[in-house]
């Protein structure tokens, strides 16, 4: 395994965590006065755990109600734990079971899946190449199970999935987003858009598969809220591209709920090329960008 990652000082090293969530009760990722995020107890149970005051990059910052699969983040901890009078033998992290220690602590809505030493030049946000979504609508009308609820929405209207297919075919590529994504200052609005595809799984639920190198803000949920308006016969196929094109901010109305959606993986590069993917990332867009958030 490549060696973990120290900070500029020494004596830290860095951990690579896979987490999930639902974000139902949550205000988005990142921490927020007096509010409940998931950045704040997930920072929170480490803090305890390695009685290091701890701060977390995330591969994508998440919005209000938006659900996670395997969200990615990285830490650095102290390179040895912290000696205790209760934990005297404790001399070396037990890295094996640090999730195991980290989901005694939260909440039950917020899981560690695992807890790995970070190869040289990890970074959970720069390094990333690719975030995968999942957009889940129950149509026509239909009556959602309280037990389907968390991670889907529903619509009254009936959808045409070719149609939707059509439509978002058009989005593929890299672009310029600035039509379905809400102003930021200092944002760049260009992102390489890899799949957008729809299906009906065995249930009925229609199911949007969106993947890119980064996401804007309500990017998502907007390129879905579009979509729809093509699926039920609003507008025509071509008025998806048109508007792209245009780009002409597109109505907040067309953004679609946060339940619906989830964050499924973040794909990263082989080990020996993580660093350049840092420098490619970096070298595209300023370090100010808001990437990644639904």
């Amino acid at each position: 395994m490549a060696q973990p990652t120290l900070n500029p000082e020494g004596g830290f090293r860095r951990l690579k965590i896979d987490l999930s969530y639902d974000g139902s009760n949550f205000a988005g990722w990142a921490k927020q006065p007096d509010q409940r995020t998931i950045q704040y107890e997930i920072e929170d149970a480490l803090s305890r755990i390695t009685r290091h005051q701890v701060s977390t990059i995330v591969a994508g910052r998440t919005d209000a109600g938006v659900h996670a699969l395997h969200q990615i983040i990285h830490v650095d901890i102290p390179e040895k734990p912290h000696v205790s009078r209760y934990r005297p033998d404790e001399t070396e992290w037990d890295i094996e079971n640090f999730y195991f220690r980290i989901n005694q602590i939260l909440s039950k809505d917020i899981r560690v899946n695992s807890v790995t030493l970070a190869p040289a030049n990890f970074h959970a946000r720069f390094s990333a190449e690719a975030r995968h979504y999942r957009y889940k609508i129950l149509d026509n009308n239909r009556v959602l199970s309280p037990l389907q609820r968390l991670d889907a929405t529903t619509w009254f209207r009936e959808l045409d999935i070719d149609l939707m297919n059509e439509a978002s075919a058009q989005m593929l590529g890299e672009r310029d987003f600035a039509t379905f994504c809400r102003f930021r200052p200092s944002s760049t609005t260009i992102r390489n858009l890899q799949r957008f595809e729809w299906h009906r799984d065995e249930d009925g639920f229609v199911i949007g598969e969106i993947s890119a190198d980064a996401f804007g803000w309500n990017m998502v949920r907007n390129l879905v809220g579009a979509a729809v308006c093509v699926g039920e016969s609003r507008y025509p196929v071509e008025w998806m591209g048109e508007i792209l094109r245009a780009k002409a901010r597109v109505s907040d109305s067309y953004v679609f709920p946060a339940e619906g959606l989830t964050l499924v993986k973040v794909d990263y590069p082989p080990d020996e090329e993580l660093l350049a993917r840092i420098e490619q990332t970096l070298a595209r867009r300023d370090e100010t960008i808001y990437d990644s958030v639904e």
